[in-house]
Parts: structure tokens; C-alpha cells; sequence
């Protein structure tokens, strides 16, 4: 099935592995092309390697400096001529109850998971001229918390506020923000979260045992870029514009182990 992806040009953050560099993946296999960052300029620059020299490019970015949208927004024009969208993910904060993680803890997550991605998401909205989309990759943490995971809890359903803000902002313009919400998906995230209940395995059959599929979804499984594909831009008459685009964007991401949650106004 042809996406319509073929040239375009996307922004992913934290894609060296993961998720964001299953989406990666499926960018390229579709015939797009991708910036790929992450903090370890050495696994960007492997992953980049492993998608094809002509199809990406990875780069060394942290979140939490406030000049990485930018250097993302100009690397994607200049080594590839344009941009079409972005998969903002980054990585966990620590572990530990809201009452257990200090404030040092609670200023450098919000920085990097909270402030990092309002810049990006913000800078590449303002960027996308011809419209486009962005994806904002959260944890099931908006909906309902998760024990020992009390940065999550608290800064994630915040940041699907601002995809709300931004696609009620931006979506007249054909620029579509969603949130998307994955579930227990097995990432190097989540091997670190097990491991440190100090008995891996069982805390992985805990987890399978609370998903109905009785198993834990695989990066490849999931794939976010496949669904949140962009549309070429199209006028909205004002009649058409509130409600009838959150319908259908919620019918676009809705995915087997995925849990989505759209919020822009024209198809998120």
C-alpha cells in the first residue's frame, strides 16, 4: 500500500532506536527521508548508516538545549531541501514515586521531556508552510498513572494538553499535531524498567498479564509513522473546521497495541 510518503521529509527525535527508529524504518521503506537525532551522536550516526546514507541523516541533539529545534528544522532543509513533519519521542525520565523524585529530578525532566518538546513540536509546526503533520510520542501515563513512574505521570498528560493547544492553532493551516499513547511496547525503556524491580522476567509476566493480547508489542509492531502519514494541504472551510477532523484522525491512528489519542482539528 503506497502511503504517500514518497521524498517527504521528516524530524525524529530519539530514533536511534526504539520506536523512533522503527518509524524511521518505515519512513524510508516508503520512500521518504528522515533526520534522526539522539543524544549519543554515535548511535545517531549508526542508525543513519543503517537506514541508507541517501535516505537519512542523524545527528547529536539534546532536547534540553534550547537551540535543537532550530538545528533539526535547518539540517532537514538543508540536506534534504524541505520538511513535512515530525516524530517528537524522548527518552524516560528516572524512576521513582512523585514523592521519591527530587527537584533537581523534576527541573532537568522538565526541561528535556516537557520544554524539549514543546520547542520541537512548536518550531517545525511554525516551519511547515505547506501543512503537514507532527507527533507527539507520550505513554499511557496521560490516561491513567503508572506506579513508580511519577515524572511520566506528571509531565505527560500536560504535553497532551499543549498537542491540543497546537493543533487548534496550527490545524487551519493544514498542520495536524497528535498524541500518541503507546502501551507496553518492548524498548530498551522498558527492559531498563523491569530490570530494575530486580526480577526481570517476572516483572514481565506481570505486565503481559495485564494486556488482554497476554504479550508485550514489539517496536516494529507499531510503527506511529505509518498512521500519522501527511496529507497534502487542503482549505477547511470554517463550517468544516472544529469537529469533524478529530473523528477521523482518531479512525487514522487507531492501531492494535497502540494507544492514540488525536487532537488536531484537521485529522489528528
Amino acid at each position: 500500500m503506497d502511503l504517500g510518503l514518497a521524498d517527504r521529509v521528516y524530524v525524529l527525535t530519539g530514533a536511534s532506536r526504539g520506536l523512533g527508529f522503527a518509524t524511521a524504518e518505515c519512513l524510508v521503506a516508503e520512500g521518504a527521508r528522515v533526520v534522526i537525532s539522539s543524544r549519543d551522536g554515535d548511535r545517531a550516526a549508526d542508525a543513519a548508516a543503517r537506514l541508507g546514507a541517501d535516505r537519512a541523516v542523524g545527528i547529536a541533539a539534546d532536547l534540553a538545549d534550547p537551540d535543537t529545534a532550530t538545528r533539526l528544522v535547518e539540517t532537514a532543509r538543508e540536506r534534504f531541501g524541505r520538511l513535512d513533519g515530525a516524530l517528537v519521542s524522548v527518552g524516560g525520565p528516572p524512576r521513582g514515586s512523585a514523592a521519591q523524585v527530587t527537584d533537581e529530578q523534576w527541573r532537568a525532566s522538565f526541561e528535556t521531556v516537557f520544554l524539549g518538546t514543546v520547542r520541537v513540536a512548536r518550531t517545525v509546526a511554525a516551519a511547515l508552510t505547506d501543512g503537514g503533520a507532527i507527533g507527539l510520542v507520550l505513554s499511557t501515563s496521560v490516561r491513567a498513572p503508572i506506579p513508580e513512574l511519577g515524572l511520566s505521570n506528571g509531565l505527560r498528560p500536560g504535553l497532551a494538553g499543549v498537542a491540543k493547544d497546537l493543533a487548534d492553532e496550527y490545524g487551519p493551516r493544514g498542520v495536524r499535531v497528535v498524541s500518541l499513547l503507546p502501551g507496553r511496547i518492548l524498548t530498551d525503556r522498558n527492559r531498563e524498567l523491569f530490570a530494575a524491580t530486580g526480577d526481570a522476567e517476572r516483572a514481565r509476566a506481570a505486565a503481559e498479564a495485564a494486556i488482554p493480547l497476554r504479550r508485550i508489542g514489539e517496536p516494529a509492531g507499531v510503527r506511529p509513522g505509518g498512521r500519522v502519514r501527511p496529507l497534502p494541504r487542503r482549505r477547511i472551510p470554517d463550517r468544516d473546521h472544529p469537529a469533524g477532523g478529530r473523528r477521523r484522525a482518531a479512525r487514522d491512528l487507531r492501531s492494535g497495541r497502540a494507544r492514540t489519542r488525536g487532537h488536531a482539528q484537521t485529522g489528528s
